[in-house]
C-alpha cells in the first residue's frame, strides 16, 4: 500500500488495519498537493476500490462445498452466512475499506477542481470522473450493506455514510444515511457526471476510467435497483445505441479463434473489446484454487438446462473450464495475475483484471425493464440479440417455449425468470448473482462439510452484510440487525 493510498483513509476505515502502526507513525496530512489538472487526474486513478465483491458467490447457489481445496476462514464464514471477522482481501471489510479508500480522493479532486488552472475541458472531464468514482463506490457499498432499495422503507433503512469531503482529522465520527439519502445523493452525482463526462482524455487507458459508456452502464443498473424502469430503459437505450449486438461479447469469436487458455482469458477482458464497459485491477485470491466452487453437477444443471434443449457456448468444449479440489469447476473467465511485494520476494498479492460493467447487463437490465412494463415485444427482441451469441443453434425467442419451460401461463413470470437465469448464466464468478438473491428475496441453500444443510432465508437479516467491527467501534456506526 503506497503511502497515497494511506494519507486518504478514512477514520471509519483505518483503525483496523493490520499495518496500523506504520500509518500511525506517518503525517496523516503528508497528501500529494493538487496544484494542477493533471495531478489530479492521475489521482483519480485511485479512485476505484482495488478490492473486489466476487466473496459474495460463496454466499451465493453459485456454489457447493467443495472437496479438497484449502478453505481460509473468511471463505468459511461467507458460505455459512457468519459474521466476517478477517481483514483480509475477499472480505467484506476489504470492500468496505477500498470503496472508502477510493471515495477519498474523489473528494480531493472535487474540492480542488475548480481553482486549479487549465483547460477547461479537461478540468470538466476530471471533474466528471470524480463524481461518477464517488457515486459508484457508495452505491456498491449501499447495496452490499443496507437493504436493497424498497420505497416503501428506503427512508428508514440504515444504508452507508455518504462521505462529500476531505477529512481534515485523524478521527472523525460519522453517521449512517439511510438507503433513501444514499440512493439520492448517488443519482445527484451520477446524472451530473454523465452530463459531462468526456473520455478524450484517457488515450490508451479509457475502460479503466468512467467513460460515457460506462457511466450509462452504471446507470442503467442504479435505476434497475431503484425500481425506475423507465430511466432504466432510456439511459440503457442510450447506451447500447442502434446496434446492441456490438456489446454482446462475440463468444462464438473468441471459442474459434483463441489458441491456448491464456490467450482467452486475455480476450475475455481485453480493453479491445465492446461489451468490457469498465474495468478495474483488483486485488482477490477469486481466481485461486482455494475456497468453495459450483460443483460439476451445479455447472450441468445451469448451463445445460434452457427452454431449446441447446447447446450453451459457456458449456461447450471449446469453452476453457478448470478442476477446483476434486469435486468443483471454475468457468474460464480471469487472469490468474501475481505481483510481488519486491523484486527480492517471493510473496505479494493474487490479482486480476474485473469487469465492473459489461454490456451484456445493460441488454438484461433493459429486458427486465421492458418486461415489467409489459412491453413484451421489446423484451424478446433483446433477448434474442443476447441469445444469437449463446447458444449455438440461436434459437427464436418466442413465448410458447418460455412459458412451457417454466411451467407457467403468466408471461412476466416467465420472462423475468429466464432474465434472472440468464444473468446467473454470464455473471458467474462475478458477484452480481448476489445481488438478484437480494433483489428477489431467494432461498439460499448451502451443503456444508458433514452433509448438513444450511439455509438463508428469503427475508434473512444475514443478506445485508455486517458493516465491519471497527467502524462501529471507532467510527461510532450503528451496526445492521441481527
Amino acid at each position: 500500500m503506497n503511502l497515497l493510498r494511506k494519507s486518504f483513509y478514512s477514520s471509519i476505515v483505518l483503525l483496523s488495519l493490520s499495518a496500523c502502526d506504520n500509518f500511525l507513525s506517518e503525517n496523516p496530512d503528508n497528501r500529494v498537493d493538487l496544484d494542477t489538472t493533471d495531478k489530479a487526474a492521475q489521482l483519480l486513478t485511485s479512485a476505484y476500490p482495488n478490492t473486489a465483491y466476487t466473496f459474495t458467490e460463496w454466499m451465493s447457489d453459485n456454489v457447493s462445498y467443495t472437496l479438497g481445496t484449502q478453505k481460509l476462514p473468511e471463505q468459511v464464514q461467507s458460505y455459512n452466512w457468519q459474521e466476517s471477522t478477517s481483514t483480509n482481501q475477499d472480505t467484506p471489510y476489504s470492500i468496505w475499506s477500498s470503496s472508502y479508500a477510493a471515495i477519498a480522493p474523489a473528494n480531493e479532486v472535487l474540492q480542488v477542481i475548480d481553482q486549479l488552472d487549465g483547460d477547461d475541458d479537461k478540468k470538466t472531464a476530471v471533474r466528471a470522473e470524480a463524481l461518477l468514482a464517488r457515486a459508484y463506490g457508495h452505491f456498491m457499498l449501499v447495496n452490499l450493506f443496507g437493504k436493497h432499495y424498497d420505497r416503501q422503507s428506503a427512508s428508514s433503512d440504515l444504508g452507508v455514510p455518504y462521505i462529500e469531503v476531505p477529512e481534515k482529522n485523524f478521527i472523525v465520527q460519522y453517521t449512517r444515511n439511510s438507503v433513501a439519502e444514499v440512493y439520492a445523493k448517488v443519482e445527484r452525482d451520477l446524472r451530473e457526471g454523465m452530463r459531462i463526462v468526456d473520455g478524450r482524455f484517457y488515450q490508451n487507458s479509457g475502460r479503466y476510467h468512467f467513460t460515457k459508456g460506462a457511466a450509462l452502464a452504471f446507470a442503467s443498473r442504479f435505476y434497475l435497483f431503484k425500481g425506475d424502469y423507465e430511466n432504466c430503459i432510456n439511459y440503457s437505450t442510450e447506451m447500447l445505441g442502434s446496434n446492441p449486438d456490438v456489446y454482446i461479447k462475440n463468444l462464438p469469436g473468441i471459442l474459434e479463434n483463441y489458441s491456448n487458455t491464456e490467450e482467452f482469458l486475455r480476450l475475455y477482458t481485453s480493453t479491445s473489446d465492446d461489451s468490457n464497459l469498465l474495468l478495474a485491477r483488483q486485488i482477490s485470491n477469486y481466481p485461486v484454487n482455494v475456497g468453495f466452487w459450483p460443483s460439476n453437477d451445479q455447472i450441468n444443471s445451469l448451463f445445460q438446462n434452457n427452454p431449446w434443449n441447446a447447446e450453451d457456448l459457456r458449456r461447450s468444449n471449446r469453452y476453457p473450464l478448470f478442476v477446483r479440489g476434486t469435486n468443483g469447476l471454475a468457468v474460464g473467465k480471469y487472469q490468474f495475475l501475481f505481483e510481488r511485494t519486491s523484486i527480492t520476494s517471493n510473496v505479494g498479492y493474487s490479482y486480476t483484471i474485473m469487469p465492473l460493467f459489461r454490456g451484456e447487463e445493460v441488454l438484461l437490465n433493459r429486458a427486465e425493464s421492458y418486461t415489467y412494463l409489459g412491453q413484451t415485444s421489446s423484451a424478446l427482441a433483446d433477448l434474442q440479440i443476447y441469445v444469437n451469441k449463446r447458444y449455438t443453434e440461436k434459437p427464436v425467442l418466442t413465448m410458447g417455449p418460455l412459458l412451457a419451460y417454466y411451467g407457467t401461463t403468466n408471461t412476466q413470470e416467465a420472462l423475468i425468470r429466464f432474465i434472472i437465469d440468464e444473468r446467473s448464466k454470464e455473471f458467474i464468478h462475478e458477484g452480481l448473482r448476489w445481488f438478484d438473491i437480494k433483489r428477489y428475496n431467494m432461498t439460499v441453500s448451502h451443503v456444508t462439510e458433514t452433509g448438513s444443510i444450511i439455509t438463508l432465508g428469503e427475508t434473512d437479516l444475514r443478506k445485508v452484510l455486517q458493516i465491519p467491527q471497527s467502524a462501529i467501534d471507532v467510527g461510532g456506526l450503528q451496526p445492521n440487525p441481527r
